[in-house]
Parts: C-alpha cells; sequence; structure tokens
C-alpha cells in the first residue's frame, strides 16, 4: 500500500474527523440508490449485499488520510463488485470520486495521478461489460476525462494551498524559534556583562578588605563602600534583566520593561572604576548626538568589558576610553598601559567576554578588534554604524579635551 508522507496537517479538509466524509458519504449512497433503482425498474435488485457494498465504500474511506492511494485501489474495486452484480446505478461512484480527490491531495503525486486514470478507464470496461446499452464512445471519453481532470486539478489547487500554508507556518515557527534564540543570546550576554563587570570589582575590593583591614583601615572603608555601591547596582541590573525572563515589570513598578543599557551611564562606570582604583580618562570626539538604542547599549557594554578586563588582567594600569562620533558609525576605543603582549594573549584566549563584545558590534553590522598594543598593553576598537547623524546635538570639544580634571585623572 501507498502510504503518503505525515507532516503537520493544513487547514481546510484535514481538520475536519475522519467520520465527518464517511458518514455523509454513505447516507447519500445508500438513501439515493434506492429511488433510483425504483425509477430503473430494479427494486427487487435492492437486497443486504447490496447495502453492504454501498456502506463498504465509504467505511474504506477512513484510511484516507493515511494510505490515500491504496484507499482510491480498494474503493474502485468495491465499486467494481457493486457493477458486476448487476445492482442499480446511483451515487455509488461518489465514494471513488471522494478517494480521487484525496488521493491527489495527500499521495505521492506521481501514484495518484496514474492509480485515477487507471481506475476511472476499469470502471468504464466494467459497466461496458455488464451493461449492454453503454458503450464507449468519444463522447462517453470526453466525458470522463472531463470529470476527471476537473477532480484532480481542482485537488492539486487545493494541495498546493495546502502546501503554500504548511510551509508558511513552519517559516513562522522557524522564525520564532530564531528570535527565541537571539534573545536568549542578548540576555546571556547582558547577565556576562553585569556579573562580570560587578563581581570583578566586589572579589578584588574584598581582597583589598582583606589584606588593608589592620594595617590601613581608612582604605578598608572605601573599598567596602565599593562593594556595596557595586552589589547594590548589580542587584538593580540583574532585576531588569529577570523582568525581561518573567515579561512583567518589577514589584514597584518602577523597574524598566527591558534592561536599559545607555551611554548616558558612562561617567557613573568611569566613575566607580576610578573608585576602584583604575584610573581612566575620557575623550570624546565630534558632535555627541542620540544613536539607536542597540548601538547606544553595545558601546556602553564594550566599553564596560574592556575597563572589567583591564581591571581584572592588566595589573597596575591606567585607561583611555575614546568615543568618535562619525556622521554614520560610533567608534569606540578603549586602549590599557597594562601588561604588554601577556596580558593580551590571556585575554584572547580565556573567557566568553571579547567573544560576546565582537558579537554585539557584528550583530549590528559593525566590527571589532581587540589585541596588545605594539607598545605595551592592550586594546579593543569597536566600530558601530549609526546611520545618518539627522539628531546631532551639542558640541562636545576638541578631541583632547580631557573633562575629568587635570589631565582627565580623577
Amino acid at each position: 500500500m501507498d502510504g503518503a508522507p505525515r507532516g503537520p496537517r493544513g487547514p481546510g479538509l484535514d481538520t475536519l474527523p475522519a467520520v465527518a466524509i464517511v458518514v455523509p458519504s454513505a447516507l447519500i449512497q445508500v438513501a439515493a440508490t434506492v429511488p433510483a433503482a425504483h425509477f430503473q425498474g430494479a427494486s427487487d435488485r435492492i437486497n443486504a449485499l447490496t447495502i453492504f457494498l454501498l456502506l463498504l465504500g465509504p467505511a474504506l474511506l477512513l484510511l484516507r488520510r493515511r494510505f490515500p492511494v491504496a484507499t482510491l485501489l480498494s474503493v474502485a474495486a468495491v465499486t467494481a463488485t457493486y457493477l458486476l452484480l448487476d445492482f442499480p446505478y446511483g451515487p455509488v461512484f461518489l465514494s471513488v470520486v471522494v478517494a480521487l480527490f484525496n488521493a491527489v491531495l495527500h499521495g505521492r503525486r506521481l501514484a495518484a495521478w496514474i492509480a485515477g486514470p487507471s481506475c476511472v478507464a476499469a470502471l468504464m470496461v466494467v459497466m461496458v461489460l455488464t451493461d449492454s446499452g453503454y458503450t464507449i464512445g468519444l463522447s462517453e471519453v470526453a466525458f470522463a476525462v472531463a470529470w476527471l481532470t476537473l477532480i484532480m486539478v481542482v485537488a492539486e489547487i487545493v494541495k498546493a494551498r495546502k502546501d503554500r500554508a504548511t510551509q508558511a507556518e513552519a517559516t513562522r515557527e522557524e522564525q520564532a524559534k530564531r528570535r527565541a534564540g537571539e534573545e536568549r543570546l542578548r540576555i546571556a550576554r547582558e547577565v556576562h556583562d553585569v556579573l562580570a563587570h560587578h563581581v570583578s570589582l566586589i572579589n578584588v575590593q574584598s581582597g583589598v578588605a582583606l589584606h588593608l583591614i589592620d594595617e590601613q583601615p581608612e582604605q578598608v572603608r572605601q573599598a567596602l563602600v565599593a562593594i556595596k555601591q557595586s552589589s547594590k547596582e548589580v542587584l538593580v541590573e540583574l532585576r531588569n534583566i529577570l523582568g525581561v525572563l518573567r515579561d512583567v515589570d518589577g514589584s514597584d513598578g518602577s523597574a524598566p520593561r527591558h534592561p536599559v543599557a545607555s551611554l548616558e551611564q558612562l561617567d557613573s562606570l568611569l566613575e566607580r572604576m576610578r573608585s576602584a582604583g583604575l584610573p581612566v580618562r575620557l575623550t570624546v570626539a565630534g558632535e555627541r548626538r542620540q544613536v539607536p538604542s542597540g548601538v547606544d547599549a553595545a558601546a556602553l557594554r564594550i566599553v564596560q568589558e574592556s575597563l572589567t578586563n583591564t581591571y581584572r588582567h592588566a595589573g597596575p594600569a591606567e585607561a583611555d576610553v575614546r568615543l568618535e562620533y562619525l556622521p554614520d558609525e560610533l567608534r569606540v576605543q578603549v586602549d590599557d598601559s597594562g601588561r604588554g603582549h601577556a596580558n593580551g594573549s590571556a585575554r584572547l584566549g580565556s573567557g566568553s567576554g571579547l567573544t560576546g563584545m565582537r558579537q554585539r558590534a557584528e550583530a549590528l553590522g559593525g566590527a571589532l578588534d581587540a589585541g596588545p598594543r605594539p607598545g605595551g598593553g592592550f586594546r579593543v576598537s569597536a566600530t558601530l554604524p549609526t546611520g545618518p547623524a539627522d539628531q546631532p546635538a551639542e558640541p562636545v570639544g576638541h578631541p583632547d579635551t580631557q573633562p575629568h580634571g587635570e589631565n582627565g585623572t580623577p
């Protein structure tokens, strides 16, 4: 038997239960054959076997979805048996029509197009053998071909629409899965950046506090203040991220629905790093302006992750952050004066920080380079496309402006 490939069901006839076609077909074949036999003067040929065959054809349609072509052949064989027993004509061909339509709709196309005409031709031969008044001429052939073509073409049209609907649904599901995967990746990057930054500060400052607790209590106090501030900020950011996962606002109604990272937080980030013991200078070139939210968030996270890596790996060092606003892009560069090539090699080969930064940049159509500087230290440089600069804001000054005191030191 010829089974059709089983996949997602499309709209239309497939949504109906199997008996929705079987029961009406059986009722029509039985109920209409009785008056048809009366008009043919063949009421005496209606018996239990007649009713059984009229019901058997529709009953076989219960298998039409699982074995479409085999069902067509079986129904045609039952109909041929009915005709060979010289029972009265009537709507006995209805189950054949349904089986033919279904074979094209659900079966393999080549098998259905071979079986359909073959069954019709066989039934016409049986009618010639059992009915002396029936002959196969040009009009009979044309009539049969016309009906056969109509049924099979309509079935092909329905099949094409069903396949398009199934493909569209599969495409929507694939897009939904892709968006979900991208969202998971984005949230994973957010969690990594938030935890890596704040936990690194907490770890180093707690080590400082333990080391100096007996000799320099004032330094211990500063370390504990830094730990408290980092703990508070990491809790706020984690609550915002968890709000996205739960798709609800914070319990007090003040937590944003989405994690908000923006260059507006850059000053507080730099101040936090200075308080933790990493001198940082900021240089801004060009006219500061509003940039797309994705670029805004990526720029802050790249600076944050770069400074966190410097703080963790570079040893005693200083850092320079440079933002350059160009007409259609934002360039972000973070340099440090840490342990040259050894430090750079360690950072390039460990963790997911650099990978996350590169993914952020590439997701926006930009690029990121990271590696040791020839003169020592490490450099992270990112280019983020912003589109045309149609929203200029206040100028920030000369590229060499140092906005944080003398020589840019805190």
